[in-house]
């Protein structure tokens, strides 16, 4: 299985967990980068939900391995906390959001989201949660678009496993809005593997194609 596939819902679930409390110390977009993360700072938020993540998973294993709708339960309050979804649907839609309406957008985000965590989401039973992470950098993003925040999952006897995520500002408080797994990118994902059936259809008719598995979100 393709690693981004492996890594993909963890990666997800790890950052996308950032709790509304810690957002209230979040620094400005034009953070200089950071070889360490700093309390309150998007390094801080990412190193320590991927932890929690984990231990969670740990923790409820044996739960989460007899009841997959607690499983899904999780990972879904997980998602749901604080990734952009639009703001990443409008990224991954491309040419074919121009001009589209926030209820297209919208409705193509949730449907994605719900047809990732679907498909990917009992993977996360696979993972060993041993694995550490390690913050590698915080920098800004070009254009004032956000910080980019570069970490690694650590493995024994493996190597390191790269996983970036891109965030922004969105209402006051930090939001990923893409990941990346050894440089391959969530969003650029995505659009490339939805552009044919976006020119074939429109953006709620995919979307309800995502909901009703007709069409499989797929991250190679």
């Amino acid at each position: 299985m393709p690693l981004i596939r492996r890594v993909l819902p963890l990666a997800l679930a790890a950052a996308l967990v950032l709790p509304a409390a810690a957002f209230a110390q979040a620094r400005p977009a034009a953070a200089p980068a950071a070889s360490t993360a700093q309390a309150g700072s998007p390094s801080q938020l990412v190193l320590g939900n991927t932890e929690r993540v984990l231990k969670t998973l740990e923790s409820r294993r044996a739960e989460f391995t007899r009841d997959r709708g607690a499983l899904q339960t999780f990972i879904n309050s997980e998602f749901n906390t604080v990734f952009d979804r639009d703001y990443a649907a409008r990224q991954v839609l491309g040419r074919h959001g121009r001009g589209a309406s926030d209820a297209d957008v919208k409705a193509f985000g949730d449907a994605l989201a719900e047809n990732l965590m679907r498909k990917y989401g009992s993977s996360l039973l696979d993972f060993n949660t041993q694995l550490r992470v390690r913050i590698k950098s915080e920098a800004p993003l070009p254009r004032g678009l956000g910080v980019r925040v570069s970490s690694e999952l650590l493995r024994s006897g493996g190597e390191p496993i790269p996983v970036d995520y891109l965030m922004r500002q969105s209402g006051g408080t930090w939001k990923v809005f893409d990941v990346m797994v050894e440089g391959v990118s969530f969003v650029r994902t995505f659009r490339e593997q939805f552009d044919t059936p976006l020119q074939r259809k429109s953006i709620q008719e995919v979307a309800r194609d995502l909901r009703s598995g007709q069409i499989q979100a797929t991250a190679e």
